[in-house]
């Protein structure tokens, strides 16, 4: 009788701590998921600073509690600056790249300085990816048109990306730099090539103002400084979900502009069994649910939309089409006809 009982006490502890594990109450299921993976990594990303301390950090370290994940955050053309002067000095620290750019990957793909890596998320995935793996999407942004609510009416907000050259938008509309944001760089690339060169020159005409960041946008749409932008619909959808903030989304009827920001492995890793749990990791159901919570789209079709957003497949199936070779080919002549047109007084 006495071993029966301790039998039933057994099972009972058994079942306990299979349930503790799998709500997180153990390091049994981020071991299980992270295969084993040891050793550090460093991720360098253009994700936003509070999204890495709020979204990231916490779900990667409970998918890999025995592997140490450290993060360089900064704007996508901060993160290209410092790797290509570890290029130049062949010392990349970057074990796995997040930026927003995808022609950059396409770059970095022709110096071969990527590890090709056939996820075994890839049969889920519904965006963007290389042939050989060297990098997929691995979240979805997209650039829209920004107004307050409080201050415009829905029917009287910007409905094209034409619109914002009306000239009733005269000095209050707004964009980010396309020097500092990789979003921003695929928009006036895109936009470009949709409507030519002479649009930007129409926006310059109109008044519109180049701001270092979207922080700067968000704030002047709040006091009406503005009343459109250029912005990420991200930053909008979180402003609008968490802090009930007036901004709301105006999704061009001509295409947004989406922007499938990849992720991929250097292939000067000292860990690359780590840096391919961690691609599988954001690429997997779980990861991408934590990138929705960051506002972002997913790459995976059964992962829904952002709180607030429609739809990823409405956004998806209207959006501009995007030159992502010749985004890559022409980054500096790009800059500089923009710069040309819409900074130069």
């Amino acid at each position: 009788m006495k071993k029966s009982k301790w039998a039933l006490g057994a099972a009972a502890i058994l079942a306990l701590s299979v349930a503790l594990a799998g709500c997180g109450g153990g390091d049994k299921k981020g071991d299980a998921k992270s295969g084993g993976v040891k050793g550090e990594l460093m991720v360098y990303t253009s994700i936003y600073p509070d999204i890495i301390d709020n979204m990231c950090k916490p779900n990667v370290s409970k998918a890999f509690p025995d592997m140490k994940v450290n993060w360089f955050q900064g704007g996508t053309e901060k993160v290209v600056t410092k790797i290509t002067g570890e290029i130049k000095a062949k010392k990349i620290a970057a074990d796995v790249l997040m930026v927003a750019d995808p022609s950059y990957y396409l770059k970095l793909n022709d110096q071969k300085l990527l590890l090709p890596y056939k996820s075994k998320e890839e049969a889920n995935l519904i965006n963007d990816k290389a042939d050989d793996g060297a990098w997929y999407a691995v979240r979805v942004c997209n650039m829209i048109i920004a107004y307050n609510g409080d201050k415009l009416k829905a029917e009287d907000a910007p409905k094209t990306w034409q619109d914002l050259t009306d000239p009733k938008w005269k000095g209050k509309i707004a964009m980010p730099n396309p020097m500092l944001s990789g979003t921003a760089y695929v928009a006036v690339g895109a936009l470009a090539d949709k409507y030519g060169w002479e649009y930007f020159d129409k926006l310059k005409a109109n008044g519109i103002r180049v701001e270092e960041g979207n922080s700067a946008i968000q704030n002047k749409l709040l006091t009406g400084e503005y009343a459109a932008a250029m912005i990420l619909e991200e930053n909008i959808l979180k402003l609008a979900n968490t802090k009930k903030e007036p901004l709301k989304v105006s999704y061009p009827t001509d295409g947004v502009i989406q922007v499938p920001s990849p992720i991929a492995i250097f292939n000067t890793t000292k860990n690359p069994e780590g840096a391919k749990a961690l691609v599988d990791w954001w690429l997997s159901k779980e990861g991408q649910e934590a990138v929705v919570k960051g506002w972002m789209h997913s790459v995976r079709g059964d992962v829904k939309e952002p709180l607030g957003a429609p739809a990823t497949k409405t956004l998806t199936d209207g959006k501009i089409k995007v030159d992502w070779r010749k985004l890559a080919d022409n980054n500096a002549q790009i800059k500089e006809e923009f710069r040309k047109r819409v900074m130069d007084k």
